[in-house]
């Protein structure tokens, strides 16, 4: 870790604010308009490309997943994906004030215990830099990436057969939420091998070639682009607490223990650190899951469709 054991926490609190705060500008600029169709990409494209609304929530989002390939060159993937993983309490309290979408009781205290778990991580770090890795084997990153990508993709070829529309049943969101999540999932493992051009170059110019011929870039365009507009038709037809929890369960705990594994990360050798470690991370993961069974049981009816686009368009 660095010698600033809480820089890298803070940063990490900055990119996933900054990458959820964007997706509820996205989530507000896509209640006003047409129903997308994830099957007609050009027509999808053209819909968000001509929304300054949606192009603004993207920007933030793009500078989210900046901040996410820095902060993994100094942190391990043990401490950075939680913090990142908090974000779904963000995205709670935004819905709350910016969609006007209800907090319920349990989803405020899964907020506080969010919290708490980003606190335990913090106290967690121990200053070395032993346990950062940047570097995994080629062959082993191919065997873990393609299945999985391609798991992803049959995951949400069932919601996309559907008509598409708003507000459909929850097994749709979590379809969705489950295929967006492998997707993520592996676009952060590539985040993590760009992050290892940067540790390894000192200049600007053997870095921007570093990330250029690195087969990490490619991987990381491919499977955002695809989880991209795969989640930008989900968050219009399916209702955000079901697929935004769904989808950050799944990234990151195939993030963490992957990426752990793939890149040689070892927890905290003292006792007290690898407790509070375990503890932030079991704590993240529980109140995730808790969170992805919140959804009501059942979809929106019509009616109340147009009603929640309205809200969110305010």
């Amino acid at each position: 870790m660095s010698a600033a054991p809480y820089a890298g926490i803070s940063l990490a609190l900055l990119t996933t604010s900054a990458y959820n705060t964007g997706l509820i500008l996205e989530k507000r600029a896509l209640g006003r308009m047409p129903a997308l169709d994830v099957r007609r990409v050009a027509r999808l494209v053209g819909s968000l490309l001509a929304s300054p609304a949606w192009l603004a929530g993207f920007a933030l989002m793009l500078a989210g997943l900046a901040c996410q390939v820095i902060v993994l060159t100094f942190e391990p993937v043990s401490v950075v994906q939680p913090v990142l993983a908090s974000g779904v309490a963000l995205v709670l309290i935004l819905s709350r004030l910016v969609l006007r979408e209800r907090l319920g009781a349990a989803e405020a205290w899964c907020v506080a215990l969010m919290a708490t778990s980003v606190v335990l991580l913090a106290l967690s770090a121990d200053g070395t830099t032993a346990e950062t890795g940047h570097h995994a084997s080629a062959g082993w990153m191919a065997a873990v990436i393609i299945p999985s990508v391609l798991l992803g993709l049959l995951v949400a070829a069932s919601p996309m057969r559907a008509r598409p529309g708003r507000h459909r049943s929850p097994a749709t969101g979590i379809c969705y939420g489950v295929s967006t999540g492998l997707l993520y999932g592996v676009a952060s493992l590539a985040t993590k091998g760009l992050a290892g051009v940067l540790s390894g170059n000192h200049t600007v110019a053997g870095i921007a070639a570093g990330i250029v011929t690195s087969p990490y870039l490619y991987v990381l365009a491919g499977c955002c682009g695809a989880a991209l507009l795969l989640y930008q038709a989900a968050l219009q037809a399916c209702r955000a607490s079901i697929l935004v929890p769904v989808s950050s369960v799944v990234s990151s705990v195939y993030f963490v223990v992957a990426g752990t594994w793939l890149f040689h990360e070892q927890l905290p050798a003292s006792p007290v650190k690898l407790g509070l470690r375990l503890a932030g991370i079991a704590l993240a993961g529980v109140v995730l899951v808790v969170l992805s069974r919140q959804a009501p049981e059942q979809a929106l009816s019509p009616a109340a469709g147009k009603r929640s686009a309205r809200a969110g368009a305010l």
